[in-house]
């Protein structure tokens, strides 16, 4: 009779678990109606593309009460809240809006922050600083933008947006006092009652920052594997992990993913969403500098070599592994960070500290002799082979921020390629030659740094240089994107982007 009641027990508390987890939406908790919508509103999630279609009706999201749909969750202390979004239609009337809404309660004259953009345009920064008061607004200079960000810090409040391809402009809210723990979510409101309006959103992201006196290098935050679609700017979160996983190689096979955390490689099949070990032998405590071979035979590693006084020292082995590790770079001659392969496997082209300052070089794989490219004191870093060997890209601060720069393969003519207010590193050259892409660092950093958890852009330029365009907005920048991870029909790249989980 026990054993009968237990399984029922255990029976209901599956169908429940069950239950609750059908329930949930996506990365969010519920859809609820706020206020006394006349309309039911509806949301659509799709598994495939991680997109959310919220439909809904409300008189309006002003004065001292609101209505509209919320599709939402809870969130504790400080975060940044970004998505893309587009209204469904021409649409009824131009004050329709939409974006995100930050509550003290579900009621409709909560005390809230609402980051929005109307039908007309408009784009505003909105609050109601108590409860049933009116609400108040800023006003951006931006007009239809797709790109909506918010991002709390303490009891300052800071909108971005911009079209996408473009450059955020942000206005900021000070001193709204919203409660520790608060309702965060997207909208739909659309200012006429007898109205359903609908918006899709895409690349919907709830982050949660580092903490302000965290320790570089010592404490390290969660971690998105994420795949960009480069035409659409469509992403998509393909493993989380609370540990650091940093810089994704795609394998020239188009069927895996290799990446590093915590000084080892994993590789990560996209079919089945598998992960295992590679073996690299003796070479666990490797930086995230790996790069495969353009034929995908061989990959290169930088490893802290014990033998050297853990000095980075550069190695290959065969790409599945279970084999030891060749040590390509002498002993005591300074640290070597791997960065590309010459076409023919011949040669290694790597950053090295020679003399006190870091050049570009290259290393002939079975001598081990080095040539320098650049000899400068400031910094020259990430380079890369073109695919057909004829040049090597890199960045360089020895402007004052650090660009991105171009060079024939024996050093001679270098040229550079970006002049703007941004910190651009780690140029990855298209398999099929037409572009670069890269990351850019904000322009209040070290040139000479590329650190963790920072506002970073995701960018792109032709292959024989021009104006860069902006196709991924991110909370990254360590180990985002520090090695050549295009798709092999160049249609995608592989990256990683940062969260407390």
């Amino acid at each position: 009779m026990k054993t009968i009641k237990l399984s029922a027990f255990l029976i209901l508390l599956l169908s429940w678990s069950i239950v609750s987890a059908q329930n949930k939406i996506g990365q969010f908790d519920r859809s609820t109606a706020i206020g006394d919508c006349k309309h039911e509103g509806k949301v659509a999630y799709s598994e495939d593309n991680q997109t959310y279609t919220l439909s809904g009706s409300g008189t309006n999201m002003w004065f001292g009460s609101d209505e509209f749909q919320y599709l939402w969750t809870t969130i504790q202390g400080d975060f940044i809240l970004r998505t893309e979004v587009a209204f469904v239609g021409e649409g009824v009337d131009p004050h329709r809006k939409v974006g995100w809404i930050v509550k003290n309660s579900l009621d409709p004259n909560s005390k809230h922050v609402n980051a929005s953009t109307h039908g007309d345009g408009l784009t505003s920064l909105q609050y109601r600083k108590e409860i049933g008061a009116d609400t108040e607004e800023v006003v951006s200079t931006a007009t239809h933008p797709d790109v909506i960000q918010l991002e709390r810090k303490g009891n300052t409040f800071i909108m971005s947006t911009a079209k996408f391809g473009e450059e955020f402009t942000s206005v900021t809210l000070d001193a709204v006092q919203l409660d520790t723990e608060v309702y965060i979510g997207i909208y739909m409101c659309s200012h006429n009652p007898e109205v359903v309006e609908s918006a899709i959103y895409r690349n919907v992201r709830i982050i949660k920052p580092v903490e302000p006196d965290f320790k570089p290098y010592r404490d390290y935050i969660g971690s998105n594997l994420e795949i960009m679609d480069v035409e659409t700017g469509q992403r998509e979160i393909i493993y989380q992990s609370a540990h650091s996983i940093q810089a994704p190689n795609w394998t020239v096979d188009g069927k895996k993913l290799i990446y590093n955390s915590k000084g080892r490689l994993y590789n990560y099949e996209l079919a089945t969403h598998s992960i295992s070990s590679l073996n690299t032998g003796f070479a666990v405590n490797n930086n995230n500098d790996h790069v495969l071979t353009f034929d995908g035979k061989l990959l290169g590693i930088s490893n802290h070599n014990q033998d050297d006084g853990g000095t980075s020292a550069i190695y290959y082995l065969p790409t599945e592994g279970d084999s030891l590790p060749k040590l390509v770079t002498k002993k005591g001659v300074g640290a070597s960070y791997f960065h590309g392969w010459s076409p023919d496997n011949k040669k290694m082209v790597f950053t090295g500290n020679r003399g006190g300052a870091y050049n570009i070089h290259t290393v002939d794989v079975d001598s081990g002799k080095e040539e320098k490219l650049t000899d400068l004191t400031t910094l020259d870093d990430g380079p890369e082979y073109s695919p057909d060997g004829k040049h090597i890209f890199f960045n360089s601060a020895r402007t004052g921020t650090m660009q991105l720069w171009r060079m024939k393969a024996n050093g001679k003519k270098q040229t550079q390629l970006t002049f703007d207010k941004y910190n651009d590193w780690f140029p990855h050259v298209s398999p099929d030659k037409k572009w670069i892409a890269f990351i850019s660092f904000p322009s209040d950093i070290d040139p000479n740094d590329h650190p963790f958890y920072k506002h970073c852009l995701l960018r792109i330029m032709p292959y024989e240089g021009g104006e860069p365009k902006v196709i991924g907005y991110i909370y990254g920048g360590q180990g985002t994107i520090n090695v050549p991870s295009w798709s092999p029909d160049s249609k995608k790249i592989a990256f990683v982007t940062n969260t407390r989980l």
